[in-house]
């Protein structure tokens, strides 16, 4: 491979505003097929699908509820689980919290992370590695973007969020109606309509919700009830 990866995000994905989320600017593929034939090229079978190359619904759902409602992560320490882009780790930032930490499996998504952190100014440490059998560190904020997408990885993102909700921390995921989101642990907090690509979801809007983890808002007022943007 001739380029690093930092340089291959910079050549083959643009820097554009995201579509729910404006304020943000990530390198972004116009569309998927050439770019995973191009990685699959470039890094043979072990190279997983761009996800770091666009922004999924619910992960704009989240990146906006954050920038909405900053005091959710300001002054906090936060964990951006499968960070993919980076896209709600930059928000995360932007809204004031004092340590962000994106965590991908993807070398290729950790290059997003930081080159698209650059871009927006802000400090967010990338970490690549799979650690959903571990726990959460020292964040007091965890954040789930599009993460329930198959059976194997609910089971696993949801233990690990429930052990990080037990070590004190607050738990949102951003999901776009996922057949595999464990709706019965959650409760919405917000809904969203995103604008996505047919090429990826066969849809142009898809509605997105931010959820809570129900085991650490018990007693909490408003549960159950679902704030619409726009």
């Amino acid at each position: 491979m001739s380029e690093t990866p930092a340089e291959f995000v910079r050549t083959y994905a643009q820097l554009s505003p995201v579509a729910a989320v404006p304020e943000i600017r990530l390198h972004q593929a116009a569309e998927p097929i050439g770019l995973w034939e191009l990685t699959e090229g470039e890094f043979r079978s072990e190279q997983p699908p761009p996800f770091w190359a666009f922004a999924w619904a619910g992960g704009q759902a989240l990146a906006r509820y954050v920038l909405d409602h900053p005091e959710t992560v300001a002054g906090r320490r936060v964990l951006d689980l499968a960070s993919g882009s980076g896209l709600v780790a930059v928000a995360a930032a932007r809204a004031g919290a004092t340590r962000v930490r994106a965590v991908d499996t993807d070398r290729m998504a950790v290059a997003a992370v930081e080159v698209n952190a650059r871009a927006n100014e802000v400090v967010v440490e990338g970490e690549i590695g799979d650690i959903l059998d571990g726990d959460a560190g020292d964040a007091q904020v965890v954040l789930a973007g599009d993460v329930f997408y198959s059976k194997a990885m609910a089971n696993r993102v949801l233990r690990f969020l429930i052990r990080a909700a037990r070590g004190g921390a607050r738990v949102l995921v951003g999901d776009p109606d996922r057949a595999y989101l464990p709706r019965d642990r959650f409760r919405p907090l917000a809904g969203y309509d995103i604008p996505v690509s047919p090429a990826l979801e066969s849809v142009r809007v898809k509605h997105s919700r931010v959820w809570e983890l129900t085991q650490i808002t018990s007693g909490t007022g408003g549960a159950g009830r679902e704030q619409r943007a726009g």
